[in-house]
């Protein structure tokens, strides 16, 4: 009898819940963020809940508010570019995960930030609707004949690129590209999904997406339809990162999740999930064959964005709004 209420006792224990916020498009993606959550679930008996926000930036900026009384254990959706502001916070713990298996251009070394996708920044459009598309950023600002969508740097990883983008190629000329762009920009909303679905509604001739976005309509719509620029500046480059916060409510799990970011189970969704490059040596779908490949990665290291990003910020809204 004893060893039975014993069994039971332990069969009574509630599963622990891992909380993980991300952006919207992978919370809500059914291949990607709850595929991979219930995978985690069934291989370490856990609940994993996905708090979807509507981009990376955000997801700083709610951390930021929350402080250490925030529920999260894990922030999955921040990027190389966020790092050193992220940092400053002083909420996230240095993890022991094996980083040896990594394949990210530039190498890795940080243990408290860990890759689990990258990719590069790119103008997407419909080559049926534009027939001759900007060969370079310049020609883009320069161009009077194209409408085009970009994300708000202030809420969206990718808005945030594009400030960063902008200013490797123009340096203190930005502030006129900006002006120039203001003239031919629709809307500047707050996420990824939102500028990519007015895009696809035809609300515009180009939206910023990432060089791997066409292998989506490739391989979902059976199109090819949708191409990203190559512009010969060369392309901004981005890479992910979650990270384990100093007083996540069930620290050992989730460094576990960390762990399992990088194993295939996880790394094999991104491709054909979040339509990225995977930051192991997994296989790649034949689509990526088809994607361009920017013949210069251009990035800052995020020491230099943090001192920055600021005062660009400003620099935007000012010459956006004259």
């Amino acid at each position: 009898m004893a060893i039975l209420l014993v069994a039971s006792s332990v069969h009574a224990a509630p599963a622990k819940t891992l909380t993980i916020y991300t952006y919207s498009a992978f919370s809500s993606t059914p291949e990607l963020g709850p595929a991979i959550a219930k995978a985690f679930e069934q291989k370490y008996h856990c609940k994993v809940k996905l708090v979807g926000l509507d981009d990376g930036v955000s997801l700083l900026n709610r951390l930021r508010l929350e402080g250490k009384h925030s529920r999260a254990d894990i922030v999955l959706g921040l990027d190389n570019n966020l790092i050193s502001a992220a940092e400053k916070t002083g909420l996230f713990a240095s993890n022991d995960i094996n980083l040896s298996k990594l394949s990210v251009p530039g190498g890795w070394n940080n243990t408290s930030f860990i890759p689990y996708d990258y990719g590069y920044f790119a103008f997407v459009y419909n080559q049926q609707k534009l027939k001759n598309p900007p060969r370079s950023l310049k020609e883009l600002v320069e161009r009077k004949d194209i409408k085009i969508i970009y994300e708000d740097p202030r809420t969206s990883t990718p808005g945030l690129g594009l400030l960063l983008w902008i200013h490797k190629v123009y340096g203190d000329k930005a502030s006129q590209a900006w002006q120039q762009l203001a003239q031919k920009t629709i809307t500047v909303p707050k996420s990824w999904s939102d500028a990519y679905g007015m895009f696809l509604k035809g609300e515009s001739d180009m939206v910023l997406s990432y060089t791997t976005s066409p292998a989506y309509h490739i391989m979902m719509e059976h199109t090819d339809t949708y191409q990203a620029a190559d512009f010969k500046e060369g392309h901004y480059m981005q890479i992910e990162v979650a990270a384990r916060l100093k007083n996540a409510p069930n620290p050992e799990l989730a460094k576990d999740f960390l762990r399992f970011m990088l194993t295939p189970a996880f790394q094999e969704r991104i491709p054909t999930g979040n339509w990225m490059y995977p930051v192991t040596r997994v296989k790649l779908p034949k689509a990526f064959n088809q994607l361009p490949v920017p013949a210069k990665a251009l990035s800052y290291s995020p020491q230099e964005v943090a001192k920055n990003r600021q005062a660009w910020v400003r620099q935007w809204r000012s010459a956006v709004t004259q």
